[in-house]
């Protein structure tokens, strides 16, 4: 089969989601135009390059698919996930991996826009940020889920929503819990097992590293060096013993001084360099990108002082 026959299979693939005929051409129109060798990939160039003699009645309609068909992007995406994981090999490993990406913007108007972290930038500036999900594989990567984060300032002024469109069920979330419901409507929706992996923006938050865990699923997530664990053979001590007296007993655990969970650093810091191994991962620009490892089995602590049995470790 010519990759045209199978692009045009694929495209057909894609308009089973997107409901109303009219939206069809709309859709296979601006995919073939993402395709073309050209720089600028706005709709007029590529209104411009598929039908020049007809370019101002291309523009509107390829303008109206984008900006006011009402079709789901999120149908859409798990329809492409269906149509390319099953051709991912995943003999080597399957993963699911979660990032947000910023675009840095000029302006107050463009919905999201505000003063936060910036990865294009690496620091803080005017930007919106995304949400996003992908899978894969040691060979290839799938992007499944995509959503962009509204800042609590913009989620609290009813007047910015309306003017930008912004839909009333859009409520204020957090970059982890946004992350987390991509995950389970990504296993609601069939896909399968594998491990999730996010960098300390995510695995900082103790609610969403629990919710990964309810899921059934393994996670490796960066976290703070800050971060406090019980080391190898330590836990919270068990609640007081009940004496007998009236009154509810105790059930909680309990610290006392000397008996404290430490900072992942400071525990770091103490292993005997034998526990630390070499690995290399991959090819860099200058180099093969490597560093040092150890492994420890831990629990983590957060609040759990709070709660009747020891985590997991």
């Amino acid at each position: 089969m010519d990759w045209e026959t199978s692009f045009d299979e694929y495209l057909e693939h894609l308009c089973d989601t997107i409901g109303h005929s009219d939206r069809r051409a709309g859709l296979v129109g601006y995919c073939q135009g993402l395709m073309l060798p050209i720089a600028r990939k706005s709709i007029e160039p590529l209104a411009a390059h598929l039908e020049p003699h007809r370019v101002s009645a291309r523009h509107q309609s390829l303008h109206h698919f984008v900006s006011k068909s009402e079709w789901s992007d999120a149908a859409l995406m798990e329809q492409v996930r269906r149509w390319v994981l099953p051709h991912m090999d995943t003999s080597s490993g399957l993963y699911w991996i979660i990032d947000d990406t910023g675009f840095p913007k000029k302006g107050k108007h463009s919905v999201g826009v505000a003063r936060q972290y910036c990865g294009q930038l690496g620091k803080q500036d005017n930007c919106q940020v995304a949400v996003s999900l992908s899978v894969a594989t040691e060979e290839a990567s799938l992007p499944v889920a995509y959503q962009l984060y509204l800042p609590r300032e913009w989620a609290d002024d009813p007047a910015r929503r309306q003017q930008a469109g912004v839909p009333d069920e859009i409520e204020f979330a957090t970059k982890p819990q946004i992350a987390i419901t991509q995950l389970c409507e990504a296993r609601q929706s069939g896909a399968p097992n594998a491990v999730v992996l996010a960098d300390a923006g995510y695995g900082n938050d103790a609610a969403f590293r629990a919710n990964v865990g309810e899921l059934g699923l393994q996670y490796a997530v960066g976290i703070q060096s800050s971060t406090r664990v019980w080391p190898p053979g330590l836990a919270p001590l068990p609640a007081v013993p009940s004496t007998g007296k009236v009154g509810r007993p105790r059930s909680l655990q309990r610290r006392i001084p000397g008996h404290d969970p430490v900072a992942v650093k400071d525990l770091a810091l103490a292993l005997d360099p034998s526990c630390y191994h070499t690995v290399s991962w991959r090819e860099g620009t200058r180099a093969a990108l490597s560093s040092r490892f150890a492994a420890l089995r831990v629990r983590t602590s957060h609040r759990d002082n709070w709660r009747a049995t020891p985590r997991d470790e």
